[in-house]
C-alpha cells in the first residue's frame, strides 16, 4: 500500500476516534440546554420550588425532610420528586409555535426549581405545567433555552405534579390520627337522614351515645369502642388544588352529605364535611361511586377521598344496637 494512502487512512481513523471521544457524552440538544437530571451518584439534600409569590423549600435534616423548616414532609412525595429529579429524560422537543400557544398564550407562570446537594447547586430549571401532553410539563433550563417535554422511563403519569410549591401538597395526607383513648367526643351528622345522626361522648373509656331524642340506652358498648378505633388513621387521596375557585366555592356553599366532628381530649377540634363528587362532561355528569370531596375547617381547599377510606366512619345510629 502506498505510504501516502496509508497515512491518509490512519489520519481519518484518528479524526473519527477523536470525534467519537469528544461527542459521545454530549447531549444532541446541547448540554447547556438540556441537562435537567441530577447525577445518580449525588445526594439531594435541598429542593427549592418557586412560582409567583409562592416559595417552598424542602430540606433534609438528618433522616427527615422538612417543609419550609417546619413540619415533616410526606415520604411518598419526597420519594417521587427525588426519583423524577434523578431519572428525568427528554421525551421530545417543543416547537416555538406550540410553546407560544400552550405556554406564552395562556400566561402560564413557570415553577422555578433549584436542587442542591450539601449546599452545592446540582441542577436548576423551569417547569411550565400544561395539559398539552400526558406528562403535564414543558421544561427549560432557563427562559432563553430550548423547550422540551420531559418524562421518566417506565412512568407514563404526570410528572409536572411533582413540582408544586403549595405546602399542603407536601404534608401528610391524614385527616384523623387518634386512638380511642385520645377522643373526647364524635358527632356524626347525616343531612339526608337526620334521625340516623348520633353523638358519642367518651371519658375514661366510658361512653355515652345520644341522638336527636337525647341519651340512648340498649346499645352495644363494644361496637362504640370499635367505631372509635377507626379514627386511628383516616387518609385522603389528594388535594384538589387545580380546581376552579368558582366550582370549589359552589361545592362548599352546598349542603354536604355528612359532617363528622371530632374533639380530642386535648381540646383540638377537627370537623370534616363530605360532598358527592361528579364525573363526566358538563351536562352529562354522574355521581362518582368510588370517591367524594372532603374539607376540614382548618383549610379552605377541598381534597378527594376514597369511599374505601371513609366508609368505616359513615354509620347510622342503628349500627350500635345489637341485631
Amino acid at each position: 500500500m502506498n505510504k501516502t494512502i496509508y497515512w491518509s487512512i490512519l489520519a481519518v481513523i484518528i479524526i473519527v476516534l477523536l470525534f467519537l471521544i469528544l461527542f459521545r457524552s454530549r447531549s444532541p440538544f446541547g448540554k447547556s440546554n438540556s441537562s435537567f437530571a441530577v447525577d445518580q451518584e449525588k445526594e439531594i439534600t435541598k429542593i427549592e420550588l418557586a412560582t409567583g409569590r409562592m416559595k417552598l423549600v424542602l430540606e433534609k435534616k438528618g433522616d427527615v425532610w422538612l417543609i419550609n423548616n417546619k413540619s415533616e414532609a410526606r415520604k411518598s412525595g419526597i420519594q417521587f420528586i427525588t426519583r423524577v429529579l434523578k431519572d428525568i429524560k427528554i421525551k421530545s422537543t417543543v416547537s416555538s409555535d406550540l410553546f407560544n400557544s400552550e405556554i406564552t398564550g395562556k400566561n402560564i407562570i413557570p415553577v422555578r426549581v433549584k436542587v442542591y446537594g450539601n449546599y452545592k447547586l446540582l441542577s436548576s430549571f423551569l417547569v411550565y405545567k400544561t395539559h398539552s401532553n400526558t406528562y403535564g410539563n414543558i421544561m427549560k433550563i432557563k427562559e432563553s433555552s430550548k423547550p422540551f417535554i420531559v418524562y421518566i422511563p417506565g412512568y407514563d403519569g404526570n410528572i409536572g405534579n411533582a413540582f408544586i410549591a403549595n405546602e399542603l401538597f407536601w404534608e401528610d395526607y391524614t385527616i384523623f390520627n387518634l386512638l380511642p383513648s385520645e377522643i373526647e367526643s364524635v358527632s356524626f351528622e347525616n343531612f339526608s337522614d337526620a334521625s340516623s345522626s348520633f353523638k358519642i361522648s367518651a371519658r375514661d373509656q366510658h361512653y355515652t351515645l345520644s341522638g336527636q331524642e337525647g341519651n340512648l340506652t340498649g346499645w352495644d358498648n363494644s361496637l362504640v369502642g370499635r367505631y372509635l378505633s377507626y379514627f386511628a388513621r383516616v387518609p385522603f387521596e389528594f388535594w384538589n388544588l387545580d380546581s376552579d375557585d368558582a366550582i370549589t366555592g359552589k361545592i362548599i356553599a352546598s349542603q354536604p352529605l355528612y359532617k363528622i366532628t371530632v374533639i380530642s381530649n386535648t381540646g383540638k377540634k377537627i370537623a370534616l364535611s363530605l360532598w358527592p363528587m361528579l364525573t363526566g362532561e358538563p351536562g352529562n355528569e354522574k355521581t362518582d361511586s368510588d370517591r367524594l370531596y372532603g374539607k376540614t375547617d382548618e383549610h379552605k381547599e377541598l381534597f378527594v377521598m376514597r369511599y374505601f377510606d371513609i366508609d368505616p366512619l359513615i354509620k347510622k345510629k342503628s349500627y350500635f344496637f345489637p341485631r
